[in-house]
């Protein structure tokens, strides 16, 4: 089993090394892969030291499994030459989660979508990710019509580049600015670039992701993304309409025994989830869950996830779990 990390310098492709050591995950051979500026760089990873090869030589070597965190314009123009060489590759860029002939997973959900004949494989966006894992579930049970969803979204969705920049602040460090205003302090209600229906880029992929895990383009999605002061975690609230009424209790239930959620759901001990405490975890983490009163069938709940870990490189790295483990590779 021979395993590529392509984008293993960077800040996911580092948590997808951390997820592969904690798992155990099942290689004979690691490839750490990255741009020509890191080739040759040394990296020890369990005892072993690996040096970092490019991306002409990780296509060559032929790995069963690439994982790409390496963005957008690498996955496009590279992934299909990993494909091409016989190597199933897991994307955790945007390049190919709308393309109809690709398959946007969430393992907890459509795993069981993936075949042989998957070569390139879509990771979905961060915040999609940890809201479909809680909607999909009840969307099976009580048919969801439409969802709102407001995020407050960590600065580690933007990268490192945003949390130097969020740690000059705080120091009072005159420093380069990836946003377009300070962070510290601040909310910004902007996460990616706008579109010229005035949403953003990630406000339009809570909305057409979640259509395409779900299998059903009739559920309405309206979002709004905020970018907050927070280091580690993003955070939603979200507010969802199903054609049929629901118990609350029930609900709890299906939740807490949805694989790959912790529901944290108790007012008189203040317990609700907190971007602080998903740090470091895997799950997602589902809380303050109540009937919206001012409108039939509907629901709030509130949603929180390590955006690194589940958002992108926990499930990336179970995407391949479960190719390994169903002899899909």
């Amino acid at each position: 089993m021979k395993l590529a990390v392509v984008g293993a310098t960077g800040m996911v492709g580092e948590i997808m090394l951390k997820i592969i050591e904690e798992t155990n995950f099942p290689y004979t051979e690691l490839i750490l892969v990255a741009s020509e500026r890191s080739v040759g760089k040394v990296i020890e990873f369990k005892g072993q030291k690996h040096t970092v090869v490019g991306l002409q030589t990780a296509v060559d070597m032929k790995a069963d499994i690439a994982v790409f965190s390496a963005g957008g314009q690498t996955s496009i123009d590279w992934a299909p030459k990993f494909a091409a060489a016989g190597t199933t590759v897991i994307d955790n860029s945007s390049a190919w989660r709308m393309d109809p002939s690709k398959k946007l997973i969430v393992p907890e959900i459509n795993a069981s979508e993936l075949t042989k004949d998957d070569k390139i494989i879509a990771n979905p966006n961060c915040s999609t990710i940890q809201m479909v894992l809680a909607l999909a579930p009840l969307h099976k049970k009580y048919n969801i019509k439409r969802v709102v969803v407001s995020t407050y979204q960590s600065i580690t969705g933007t990268g490192v580049k945003a949390v130097q920049q969020f740690e000059n602040e705080c120091a009072g460090i005159e420093g380069d600015m990836v946003y377009k205003y300070k962070i510290n302090r601040n909310c910004i209600p902007q996460c990616d670039s706008f579109e010229a229906n005035g949403y953003t880029k990630e406000e339009m992929k809570l909305s057409n992701e979640t259509k395409k895990i779900l299998g059903d383009n009739s559920v309405a999605v309206t979002a709004t993304a905020v970018r907050v002061p927070v280091v580690g975690g993003h955070s939603e609230a979200v507010n969802v309409q199903f054609s049929n009424d629901f118990d609350v209790n029930e609900v709890r239930t299906i939740l807490s025994q949805t694989e790959g959620i912790v529901v944290q759901d108790n007012l008189d001990t203040f317990t609700y989830p907190m971007p602080r405490y998903s740090e470091g975890r895997n799950e997602v983490f589902v809380g303050r869950i109540r009937r919206d009163e001012s409108q039939a069938n509907t629901l709030n709940m509130w949603i929180v996830a390590d955006n690194l870990r589940k958002g992108a490189a926990t499930n990336t790295i179970q995407i391949a779990q479960y190719l390994v483990a169903h002899n899909l590779v």
